[in-house]
């Protein structure tokens, strides 16, 4: 199958108030599996008239404001009203298709996804009409849970940690978290859970 892991960085964390500053999509093939450099990746810093947010995760992203108020052209940034399109045009550039109503339609990776990513992406002008996101989602926390000793899901950090990552550090940039993503979850394409647990089909 192929999905997309797409990570947002923002102002905040309330979709309604705060905003997509960065998102980052990457596209993985788990019957192709390439590189991770060679992942066809999409990153676009997403400039506001102005922003509102919260001191931690401005602080947090204060190299990608600084990015944000350069003067100089640059191809990787554009509006929110641009956003949407431009995913749309790498989703299509890249083997997806439109459906019959003509919305490219993709299954979303991401550690947080639903509960973080996706209010967001649903703020954005033409997400939904143009691109959209399957129904199931893939959270690589479900995949590195200790079922015994665990009381929440596991953070990225710890993900990477118990994937034996060399640095268990999380950038909090948004092309680099993706490819954490693709990374976290590449161990179980072979041997899926469900054959772990004695299926067959």
């Amino acid at each position: 199958m192929r999905y997309v892991s797409l990570d947002l960085e923002t102002t905040g964390g309330n979709a309604d108030r705060h905003q997509i500053i960065e998102l980052a999509a990457v596209v993985e093939d788990t019957r192709q599996v390439r590189p991770l450099a060679e992942l066809p990746a999409f990153r676009r810093c997403v400039r506001h008239p102005e922003y509102v947010g919260t001191a931690g995760a401005l602080a947090l992203n204060a190299g990608l404001l600084q990015e944000l108020a350069r003067k100089e052209p640059n191809p990787e940034r554009c509006t929110p009203d641009e956003l949407v399109p431009q995913l749309r045009e790498f989703l299509l550039h890249h083997g997806f298709r439109a459906d019959k109503h003509d919305c490219v339609v993709v299954t979303l990776a991401g550690k947080n996804i639903g509960s973080f990513d996706v209010p967001f992406l649903r703020q954005l002008p033409g997400w939904g009409p143009l691109v959209r996101h399957e129904p199931a989602l893939l959270d690589p926390a479900v995949f590195y849970l200790n079922w015994r000793k665990d009381t929440r899901l596991p953070t990225m950090s710890i993900c990477k940690a118990r994937a034996r990552f060399a640095d268990d550090t999380v950038a909090h940039q948004a092309l680099a978290d993706a490819l954490d993503v693709v990374e976290l979850l590449r161990p179980f394409y072979e041997l899926p859970f469900y054959k772990q647990v004695g299926g067959d089909q």
